[in-house]
């Protein structure tokens, strides 16, 4: 009996012990990234993120397999328990919620350090006020993919509604369109492709440009996105790509679907009636059962608020980093758009630059980003201003104020990359609520 309880449990015992090694070295390192971002301060995720109830965890590990940024170390398994454990470099995909047996994971919007204002919103995208509805960005979905699966599925629920469920009524408004979708950026592309496959009488008005963000982007900027299936289109194949290559693909679907895009028609304002709402533009105006509010986040460019902002030479976005060359350059912010902005410039000859930025840590940038900073700063051709602020701004010159001292250095030009201050006047003017949201779902 001996050597066959050998033969048959010492593989066993191996099979057990090579479990729990392996086990514990993915926990070792899982805690080691954790502390790494504690000590780092890189503890502040950019959007929409995990939070892990470890009442309910079992320590599975199907999130961490399903995260699509699995490479990056974002979840992890610390004590049998699930964490996020590099929050920097969530990007709100999602997918670990969707993977999670045992529902141990809801998805949240801000911390209890930083709040993030978010339009009420349900499952079905309709804000608190019915018949208007909200996709994309400016509900805080920032991912392309997301944004676009968004906006279809917001179409859907719009279908829903009395006089626009039966299909055979679709377009026969005596003057009252079905909707009217407000942004022709990813959203509300996909919203526009989602309403003319299900043969909605509908309008899509953009203030600015097709692209929405996306067109505001420099040139150059590589845009991450994952594969989106398109009505009518069909899959989106993008995972990394440039602005130009994304913009020229948008133009693509928008000539493909022969869908029309009405640019430069900013929505001035919104009012309610019997059928549905009152929609009046700089050049028009529309009636509509129901509005779907694509519109992002940027709204207006969050400004610093110092003497001397009025100057042309601030501006909130950069354009061509050939415009500066030799040129003076400071970059607020510390963000992927602001830090992208000071690598670009810095590249160009002649040009000297820095970047100034309030908090101690690039927090809400992404890692390549990151690095990218510190190599330029390493060759000397970026100054890095950590725990920093603009004081006042002088025809050329800017002073900043320092931890340690106040600083004033020449300049020919500045770039605000503070972020956009949501449209929270034009959402309340027509009655959505907006909560400020800190770390909940």
């Amino acid at each position: 009996m001996l050597p066959i309880t050998w033969l048959y449990g010492l593989p066993l015992v191996i099979i057990l012990l090579v479990y729990y090694w392996r086990k514990s070295s993915k926990q070792r390192k899982s805690k080691r990234v954790f502390n790494e971002s504690l000590t780092t301060g890189m503890t502040e995720p950019a959007s929409i993120h995990p939070i892990v109830n470890h009442v309910l965890c079992l320590g599975c590990a199907s999130c961490v397999k399903a995260c699509p940024e699995s490479s990056k170390n974002v979840l992890g398994v610390i004590h049998g328990k699930a964490h996020l454990i590099n929050p920097t470099h969530c990007i709100g995909h999602g997918a670990c919620k969707t993977a999670c047996p045992f529902d141990a994971i809801e998805l949240v919007f801000g911390t209890e350090k930083r709040g993030v204002d978010i339009p009420q919103v349900d499952e079905k995208f309709q804000t608190n006020v019915p018949g208007i509805y909200i996709a994309g960005e400016l509900g805080g979905m920032g991912l392309i993919r997301n944004a676009v699966t968004q906006g279809v599925q917001a179409v859907d629920s719009i279908c829903e509604l009395d006089g626009i469920h039966d299909d055979k009524q679709r377009g026969k408004g005596n003057g009252v369109i079905d909707l009217v979708i407000v942004g022709a950026g990813p959203a509300g592309i996909g919203a526009s492709l989602a309403a003319k496959d299900k043969k909605l009488d509908f309008v899509t008005l953009e203030q600015d440009s097709l692209g929405g963000t996306v067109s505001h982007y420099p040139r150059g900027k590589i845009v991450m996105t994952a594969p989106a299936v398109l009505p009518i289109i069909g899959k989106m194949q993008f995972k990394e790509t440039t602005k130009e290559a994304l913009m020229e693909f948008w133009e693509g679907v928008v000539n493909k679907a022969e869908l029309e895009i009405k640019d430069r028609e900013r929505v001035e304002s919104v009012e309610a009636e019997n059928t549905g709402f009152h929609v009046k533009t700089g050049v028009s105006e529309y009636h509509t059962r129901a509005i779907l509010l694509a519109i992002g986040r940027r709204g207006t460019p969050r400004k610093l608020g110092v003497p001397g902002e009025e100057q042309s030479k601030v501006v909130y976005r950069l354009i061509d980093p050939a415009q500066y060359r030799n040129q003076r350059v400071l970059v607020v912010g510390g963000g992927d758009s602001a830090l992208e902005a000071a690598v670009s410039i810095a590249e160009e000859q002649g040009t000297t630059v820095s970047i100034s930025y309030r908090s101690e840590a690039f927090s809400r940038a992404k890692e390549k980003n990151r690095i990218k900073i510190a190599d330029a700063e390493k060759a000397g051709r970026l100054q890095v201003l950590m725990k920093s602020n603009v004081k006042h701004i002088e025809p050329n010159k800017v002073v900043i104020k320092t931890e340690d001292e106040e600083l004033s250095i020449d300049n020919d030009a500045i770039i605000v990359c503070a972020g956009g201050i949501l449209p929270t006047g034009f959402l309340k003017s027509i009655g959505i609520t907006v909560d400020t949201k800190f770390g909940t779902a």
